[in-house]
Parts: C-alpha cells; sequence; structure tokens
C-alpha cells in the first residue's frame, strides 16, 4: 500500500562494518588493506564527505560516500544498522585518524554489536600512538583525555586530574588553547613535569618540542603553534618514604595513647604504604 514502511529482511549472514584507519597528515600512512576494505564496502561513512573525497580520489575508491558526523549520528544510525543487518558492509572513517578517538562513531558501533553484526577494526594512522611513540616519555600505560572541556568544572577536574597522575597523559588540543592548558596545568602543581608538544605529526612541518610545561606554557604563550597539536606529560613522580620520621611519629602517637589502629591510619594520610603503616602502628 501507498506510504507502507518495509524494513529490510535480515540477511542470513549480515554485513560487517569496518572501522577504518586515515592519515592524519601523510596519504603514504593509508595501509594496502584499508584501500581494499574501502573499495569493496557499499558505502564509506565519513565526517566530511567533501575532505574525505580527496583521499578517495587520490586512491582511485570510487565507493559511494555517505555523511555520518556528530550533528547526524542519533539519526542516521538506525538507518545504517538496517543495511548492515541487511547485508550490507559499510565502513566508517573519520577526517583523519583512528575513528572513535575524539571523533564520532561509538554510538553506532554499539548499536551494530547489539544487532549481531560483525566490527572490523582496520588500523592505521593515530594521532594518539604516534604523539606517544616519539615523545620519549614512558609509553607503558597512559591515559588519554581527548579534548578537555574549554572552561567550568569539568576542564577544572581533568586538569587536576592530570596533576595527581602517577603515568603518563595524552590529550589533543587546539593550538590557540595550547599555551592555556599548559599554565592550567602549571598552577595546579605540574610545572616541573616533563612534557611535550607534538606538532603536525607525519606532516611536512611535524615538530616535537620537549621541555618543562612551564617552559612549553612560557614558549607558546609568546609562540602560538599553527595545526594539530597532541601535549603528552609524564606522569607524577611518588615522593620517596621518609621511614625515619614516619616510624617517630607512630612512636610520638603510641606515647599519647593513640590504639595501634589510630597509629595505622595517621600514618596512612601521611602517605606511609598499607603494609608499611600497619607494621610501624604495631611496633615492628
Amino acid at each position: 500500500m501507498e506510504g507502507e514502511v518495509v524494513s529490510a529482511a535480515p540477511a542470513a549472514t549480515p554485513g560487517t562494518l569496518h572501522i577504518v584507519s586515515t592519515p592524519i597528515g601523510n596519504l603514504g600512512d593509508l595501509s594496502t588493506r584499508a584501500v581494499e576494505v574501502l573499495r569493496s564496502v557499499q558505502a564509506i561513512l565519513a565526517e566530511d564527505t567533501r575532505h574525505s573525497r580527496v583521499l578517495c580520489e587520490r586512491f582511485d575508491i570510487r565507493t559511494a560516500l555517505v555523511a555520518y558526523h556528530e550533528h547526524n549520528e542519533a539519526a542516521a544510525t538506525p538507518g545504517f544498522v538496517r543495511r548492515l543487518v541487511a547485508g550490507e558492509s559499510l565502513a566508517l572513517i573519520s577526517d583523519a585518524g583512528t575513528p572513535l578517538l575524539s571523533d564520532p562513531g561509538a554510538r553506532l558501533v554499539r548499536a551494530a554489536i547489539e544487532a549481531g553484526v560483525i566490527v572490523s577494526p582496520v588500523p592505521g594512522a593515530s594521532a594518539l600512538l604516534a604523539a606517544l611513540a616519539g615523545a620519549g616519555l614512558a609509553a607503558d600505560r597512559f591515559t588519554f583525555f581527548g579534548f578537555l572541556e574549554r572552561k567550568g568544572a569539568d576542564r577544572t577536574t581533568a586538569i587536576a586530574e592530570i596533576a595527581a597522575l602517577r603515568h603518563t597523559a595524552v590529550l589533543y588540543e587546539s593550538p590557540n588553547r595550547t599555551a592555556a592548558t599548559l599554565a592550567d596545568l602549571a598552577a595546579v602543581g605540574a610545572g616541573a613535569r616533563a612534557a611535550v608538544v607534538a606538532r603536525e605529526l607525519t606532516k611536512q612541518y611535524e615538530e616535537f618540542r620537549r621541555g618543562t610545561v612551564a617552559e612549553l606554557a612560557a614558549y607558546y604563550g609568546e609562540h602560538e603553534p599553527r595545526g594539530e597539536i597532541v601535549i603528552v606529560v609524564e606522569g607524577a613522580i611518588e615522593a620517596p618514604v621518609d621511614e625515619a620520621a614516619l616510624r617517630g611519629e607512630a612512636e610520638s602517637l603510641r606515647a599519647s595513647g593513640a590504639s595501634a589502629r589510630d597509629i595505622q591510619q595517621a600514618l596512612a594520610a601521611a602517605g606511609a604504604p598499607r603494609n608499611l603503616a600497619y607494621r610501624l602502628a604495631h611496633g615492628t
């Protein structure tokens, strides 16, 4: 009947949602596998079709480009999931790098998984990992903060969290806020920490500028950077425990009549590891 909406019948085998990483600057970083996948799918979901068309033309990828971005993902996601369930395969890309890292796509991935669709990542360029690899700071453990809020309580909380972090922090930032973010970190006690500002990764003017957080804040306060920015900050170094001072504190508390439990809690609050606080509180 006219006006009737007919849902696509589920296919015997649903299609695949490919999460494809694209270059962050140097087009040579697009993998052979990525090109093959982008050529083989029924559609490429792109953050900015005009931007992605340049990449497709460079590699003779003639697959249809469909806009999928933060402004339409809520409305568009159900339709794409229906296409996947019906047997089509789709590729999700962002303007640069790996989708979902500070880019749209999480909603579609969750919906596809819930619908029983296979989600297959096609790894490649990532500004996050490129900056971490070239920074020279500890990379065995890190926290990625993406873009911080420009102002407000969420930004204040994130800045404090980065300053307190015991391992490496990585964040994205716009050129005009780079100096302010570094200055905010310095203001909460992270000024002496080693940091790296990675700029224009994989491009002609790629740069890694190293120094302390305070030094870099001062530099970029006078020289506003250009291009895409990644900031890498080393974790806070745990201060050495002064066991002799803690033992003296325990003896003083014991002499005043404090219980072993009270002494243990006081030493823990002063920074003593739990096992040491227990041992000193019980006089061993």
